[in-house]
């Protein structure tokens, strides 16, 4: 799957379960390891693991292979390894605290717009 089309997957996988504030930073000429990351934001340690675990299914069902899922247990600050996509899922104080926005603010970002039906 093209990178473009894992990023929508997580975008939508996120937006499924109510995330706030989904943003994509295309890190692909700062970072050999991945070409975007997506942050997204949940309001309970239940939320942010079920965004996480979604985003997890979604890419299994696309027959993706998620190479790492660290921090679940926590609930706090998961990361979910795409590959060509990391998904960062933050419960909303760590996501003010690390503020990874402002670390990779020269890069391009890419604000999710929901499909409006």
């Amino acid at each position: 799957m093209e990178a473009k089309s894992l990023l929508e997957l997580a975008f939508n996988a996120c937006d499924s379960k109510r995330a706030e504030d989904i943003i994509g930073i295309n890190v692909a000429n700062v970072t050999g390891i991945t070409d975007y990351f997506v942050i997204c934001e949940g309001n309970s340690d239940r939320q942010v693991q079920a965004i996480a675990r979604n985003v997890k299914e979604e890419a299994l069902k696309a027959g993706i292979e998620v190479q790492r899922l660290e921090g679940f247990n926590e609930a706090r600050w998961i990361l979910v390894d795409l590959g060509d996509v990391v998904v960062h899922v933050f419960h909303h104080e760590e996501r003010d605290y690390y503020n990874l926005e402002k670390l990779y603010r020269d890069q391009e970002i890419i604000v999710y717009e929901p499909e409006q039906v």
